[in-house]
């Protein structure tokens, strides 16, 4: 049975490779940005996209859109629902080995996969922990956690921004939030990069194995947790969660584990990666977001970042528009469940449109010399870097507090920083970030290799 299911699965990989790779060479714009190489920049694929019209049809079988009011539209009008990754990919990589079941999954099990009502029910359960009131009293513990880091940092002349910095205080923040009681946070970077590849959509059997063994790990580690909160409740969301009744009965299991594993692995992804293309942006002298891609900021990173340890209030604007230039998540799906009209095409109920949400932050229709980096661009926060309606991100005042006081604090404390070695993109089409930014407390004198 586990043979006979593994290759199933390996002629879908294949299927699905040779598609793309095929449509890809013949200009299919759709095939072109899913077959973006390893930190390949998607902007000139938008660029292309937006060249070929408002809403453009692959030969996927999906249409796609970089403009900022379709995406906006279709965001916001209940006539499009969401879908989950399965559906979209075709492979069953949440599966046990030979089919036996599936394991829950964070993404498709969870409210993000979820329309209303069924959405609504989950997502208002958790809702209470990320109101303008409980982030204000979760101000301080984020301030003591940036300030903890950064006085150990400050001990060394050199570190990395990313491993060393960004992730460790998502993790402690995240966890805190959950009641996790014991924190490994390679192992935790680990799951949290693996899944949020799987939004790509997996392409060897390798990937599959590997996103297999995450899942299964998480889901041991929140049904431990889980248990442990039922006997030793706490104030923390997966206790709140063990207490939750809907239509009177506690939360079934899936529900669960889903919501607690969506709230983890998205409360880390997401905060990293944007304080990671922050940094980028603000380090680089020479344009663009630290790969020299697209022309970008003409070296405006490089001016602000002293102006921004010179008045770290700077901080909420860079963050504003670090999500606009440079989102974490680059684009979204959403299938129609019922005939309409978008941007003059009568789609079908089923057709499913991708929305460009980073083609959409940069749309000129919208923003003034889009590719250009301007903290004080007046209509930076209209960006679609945390989507819009119904699914607008939850944890976006939460991710916007810990970037605005790592941001400000790091450049405080380190008004010198410097890259002090080459940046290492993720290797993923939609979660557009960094794995590796090495950086030095002061700039390194003209003797000094840079790395």
């Amino acid at each position: 049975m586990t043979l006979l299911h593994d290759s199933g699965t390996r002629a879908k990989l294949f299927t699905v490779r040779s598609a793309l790779w095929s449509l890809s060479k013949a200009g299919d714009p759709g095939a072109r940005l899913m077959s973006l190489q390893p930190g390949e920049s998607p902007y000139p694929v938008y660029a292309a996209v937006r060249a070929r019209g408002e809403l453009v049809r692959s030969k996927l079988g999906v249409h796609l859109t970089g403009s900022h009011p379709l995406c906006q539209e279709a965001l916001r009008d209940p006539r499009f629902g969401v879908a989950p990754i399965s559906e979209l990919t075709r492979i069953d990589f949440d599966r046990h080995a030979g089919g036996r079941r599936r394991y829950v999954q964070p993404v498709d099990d969870s409210f993000l996969s979820l329309n209303p009502p069924e959405h609504t029910r989950l997502r208002k359960l958790v809702a209470p922990w990320f109101t303008p009131r409980a982030l204000r009293a979760r101000t301080e513990l984020v301030e003591r956690t940036v300030a903890r880091e950064l006085d150990e940092l400050a001990r060394r002349p050199r570190f990395d921004a990313v491993t060393d910095f960004a992730v460790r205080v998502a993790i402690s923040t995240i966890t805190g939030l959950l009641g996790v009681r014991t924190v490994d946070h390679d192992r935790f970077v680990w799951w949290g990069m693996t899944l949020a590849g799987t939004l790509n959509g997996v392409r060897t059997m390798g990937e599959v194995r590997e996103t297999r063994a995450v899942l299964g790990e998480l889901e041991a580690f929140f049904d431990e947790l889980i248990a442990h909160r039922r006997r030793h409740p706490g104030d923390d969301v997966v206790s709140r969660l063990v207490e939750c009744e809907a239509d009177g009965r506690p939360l079934e299991r899936k529900d669960l584990l889903a919501t607690a594993q969506l709230l983890f692995v998205a409360g880390f992804e997401t905060m990293v990666n944007l304080v990671a293309n922050a940094i980028v942006t603000l380090l680089d002298g020479n344009g663009g977001n630290g790969d020299g891609d697209d022309g970008g900021n003409g070296g405006g990173g490089n001016t602000v970042r002293h102006r921004l340890a010179a008045d770290p209030q700077l901080a909420e604007d860079v963050v504003e528009e670090v999500l606009r230039l440079d989102s974490p998540v680059q684009y979204v799906a959403r299938v129609a469940r019922e005939p309409v009209e978008l941007g003059g095409h009568r789609l079908r109920p089923g057709s499913t449109v991708v929305l460009l949400l980073g083609a959409a932050n940069r749309d000129p229709s919208v923003f003034a010399e889009p590719d250009r980096f301007d903290p004080g661009r007046p209509n930076s926060r209209e960006h679609l870097a945390f989507s819009a309606g119904a699914h607008f991100c939850l944890g976006a005042g939460l991710a916007r507090l810990q970037a605005t006081t790592m941001l400000r604090e790091l450049f405080r404390r380190f008004p010198a920083l410097a890259s002090a070695g080459p940046v290492t993109r993720r290797p993923s089409r939609n979660i557009r970030g960094v794995i590796h930014l090495p950086v030095a407390v002061r700039a390194p004198s003209r003797s000094e290799p840079a790395a």
